[in-house]
């Protein structure tokens, strides 16, 4: 279980509608406990992926620009990490969009996740979001979906 403010949930909702037709992301920042995750903080990040990273993924090009695929820089995944440590928190999670897909994971989400952590992906249509989902990888790397909380209501 994950659990957000409304608020935090708009800024990721805003944050996907405009960077629409392209994929957001983000870190989120907060604490684990027996009850889940707690996000205190949403990071919100540039998704710099680049062309030149298809060379490593089979497949077409086309399906591995920022409208399919995102990354956070690796020095902002080492500053978030810094800041949360500095403010007793920890990562919990990351989130992303899904421009004119659902909200759920994709193979490729699937392929580069880590576990323990939160997957919040939102859908976006025709650059309004729409669901919002969240998902975690079990014991067998598998996602499987994450119930989201507010002040302790199933959003």
């Amino acid at each position: 279980m994950i659990h957000l403010s409304e608020e935090q949930l708009q800024i990721i909702r805003i944050h996907a509608q405009k960077t629409y037709p392209e994929e957001c992301c983000g870190i989120l920042l907060g604490h684990l406990s027996d009850g889940g995750k707690t996000v205190v903080k949403v990071m919100s990040t540039e998704n710099v992926w680049e062309g030149d990273t298809t060379a490593d993924f089979p497949g077409d090009r086309q399906e591995y620009s920022k409208r399919r695929r995102y990354a956070i820089a690796p020095q902002v995944m080492l500053q978030a990490q810094k800041q949360a440590r500095a403010q007793n928190m920890e990562i919990v999670g990351f989130y992303h969009s899904h421009p004119d897909y659902q909200a759920i994971p994709s193979e490729f989400d699937r392929l580069y996740a880590w576990p323990k952590y939160s997957y919040i992906i939102v859908a976006v249509e025709n650059g309004i979001s729409t669901n919002v989902n969240s998902w975690c990888l079990d014991a067998t790397d598998l996602f499987q979906p994450e119930k989201i909380c507010n002040l302790g209501e199933k959003l």
